[in-house]
């Protein structure tokens, strides 16, 4: 937070721009992927196959699926997942179960893990991004004056 003091001599308080919780900030842990890759296994690839390429009549979950979720919080991908899959029993995981699964796709795609576990309750907080967001302070510079 930053301070200025005005002419008044009142100091007025402006946060500082925060960036949301990105995909690439390590949201998740390889132990949780490696659980969600089980839960996938067990109660997804039937339809999405064990490699995620999808079939004839479901979709891959790698590749082209990445646009499909970009700039949306990841409670978006948990929700559509959670209240329609799988198909033959919609909602019928527990929560953590999900949780893994949404892990293990962000691994499956290239995301990278970190050292925190993702928590249903975080999922709002955390956007959907398919390329890194910019580093801190790029394109904030404010002009010298002389």
């Amino acid at each position: 937070m930053k301070e200025f003091i005005l002419s008044t001599g009142l100091a007025l308080c402006v946060a500082a721009p925060v960036r949301a919780a990105s995909t690439f900030d390590g949201v998740f842990t390889d132990a949780q992927a490696q659980r969600g890759f089980e839960q996938y296994l067990q109660h997804c690839s039937v339809c999405h196959s064990a490699s995620l390429q999808g079939n004839n009549e479901s979709p891959p979950l790698v590749g082209r699926f990445m646009p499909d979720w970009e700039g949306s919080p990841l409670s978006d991908l948990y929700d559509y997942i959670s209240g329609t899959m799988p198909l033959d029993r919609p909602s019928s995981l527990d929560a953590g179960a999900y949780t893994d699964i949404v892990a293990y796709l962000l691994k499956a795609n290239g995301l990278p893990s970190g050292q925190a576990e993702l928590q249903q309750s975080n999922l709002q907080f955390i956007q959907f991004d398919i390329k890194p967001p910019p580093a801190k302070g790029v394109g904030t510079a404010m002009p010298h004056s002389r």
